[in-house]
């Protein structure tokens, strides 16, 4: 087995642990036997899960007891994003996360009160589903260049536009929009908004079918002429982007923390299987190659989970982490790629094979270099960081 951190140095407690052990027994007994069968589906029953594990507390761990969290440290979701990549599938892991540490966040640190009643609470607890809308047909990883409107009338937004790639879009009750409230082109022209999906004129365009993460439902979304209270509004108006810049660091960072667990237990299934096949006599695992660069693998992992940890303690302690959590995020899609194809190719025509889970493993992994911020967005936020782009002074 991989080696665990020593108890002198984890950062979780009995208690910590505790929560883990109950997650992965919720997870084995109610997820991961039917995931075979939703992935087959390409989609889960996203109301029906979440509301189990909203009644086990487990959507809302580190949010306010007030709102239907369990006011606990942030290290809970670590925890939480540690057993998730223990499902059998990316797809659901994902969104899952976009549950509890995508959709939510704004909404909780800069929401009314009301609005935290009547939209955060039932997340917490499961009895909606979630999804965060940024990205857009014509505007990707630019994020400034989102042309979705929502339009003054007295009281109310007129919101028209369509977003790309929405994961949980075509099963969710709410979504966090990001959208322009203000004529022209600049960042500080946008909201964050709740819009209910049930409003006349929200339409799911069409469910997306994607290379991997299957059981996932990925959607294209458009809203013509759909009514928005401005009560619904996040924030101030006009605060949108900085919001969703402070809402993006804890879904990449939740993302690598659940890379790193993946990637170790594609490793571990990388060495059992090496130990089990013997080539030329022995076993695959004394090559030296493969030992070799399994180890070197394991320490790539390590160092990646150590940039987590060091993030949730800057998180924890109120100080800025984006800087580490773009590199976190940069480090986790290049290594689970690499990982993947590692892996695969010591498994040799097995990992190649659906009734293995390695073929999966490979196929979801990859996204984690695009979605959430591309490899290229991250590099730019760490060279604006660095000081290296014109203009820009490192403090």
């Amino acid at each position: 087995m991989l080696q665990q951190a020593a108890p002198s140095s984890t950062p979780f407690t009995a208690e910590h642990q505790a929560f883990r052990q109950s997650l992965r027994k919720f997870i084995e007994q109610e997820i991961n036997p039917h995931v075979d069968e939703w992935e087959k589906a390409e989609i889960f029953p996203a109301h029906e899960l979440f509301k189990k594990m909203g009644d086990l507390g487990f959507l809302g761990v580190s949010f306010p007891e007030e709102y239907g969290g369990q006011g606990l440290d942030y290290w809970y979701n670590v925890v939480l994003c540690e057993e998730l990549s223990g499902i059998h599938c990316g797809g659901i892991p994902m969104a899952i996360a976009v549950q509890s540490d995508m959709s939510t966040p704004a909404l909780n640190d800069f929401g009314s009160h009301e609005l935290k009643k009547k939209f955060l609470e039932p997340a917490l607890k499961g009895e909606f589903v979630t999804s965060i809308a940024v990205t857009e047909p014509g505007s990707g990883s630019d994020v400034a260049s989102i042309k979705t409107r929502a339009e003054s009338d007295g009281d109310e937004y007129v919101i028209n536009g369509s977003k790309l790639y929405i994961t949980n879009g075509t099963q969710a009750d709410w979504i966090c929009l990001l959208a322009r409230t203000e004529p022209g082109n600049s960042y500080r022209g946008m909201s964050l908004i709740i819009v209910e999906t049930n409003r006349p004129g929200f339409i799911v365009s069409r469910k997306l079918e994607k290379m991997g993460n299957h059981s996932s439902d990925t959607a294209e979304l458009a809203f013509d002429n759909v009514r928005v209270p401005k009560s619904n509004r996040i924030g101030d108006e006009g605060n949108g982007f900085i919001y969703q810049m402070l809402q993006f660091q804890k879904e990449r960072l939740v993302s690598a923390i659940m890379a790193y667990r993946g990637a170790e237990r594609c490793i571990q299934m990388t060495i059992n299987y090496c130990r089990e096949r013997h080539t030329f006599g022995r076993p695959l695992i004394d090559n030296q190659w493969i030992h070799f660069k399994l180890s070197e693998l394991i320490t790539e992992v390590e160092h990646l989970r150590q940039m987590c940890h060091h993030c949730v303690r800057k998180l924890i302690a109120g100080e800025d982490f984006t800087r580490e959590a773009s590199m976190a995020k940069l480090k986790a899609g290049r290594l689970v790629r690499e990982t993947a194809d590692t892996c695969m190719q010591f498994h040799g025509g097995m990992g190649y094979m659906e009734e293995y889970p390695m073929a999966r493993y490979y196929r979801d992994s990859r996204l984690l270099s695009i979605g959430g911020g591309a490899d290229e967005v991250m590099l730019g936020i760490i060279a604006k960081y660095e000081g290296i782009l014109p203009g820009k002074k490192r403090d």
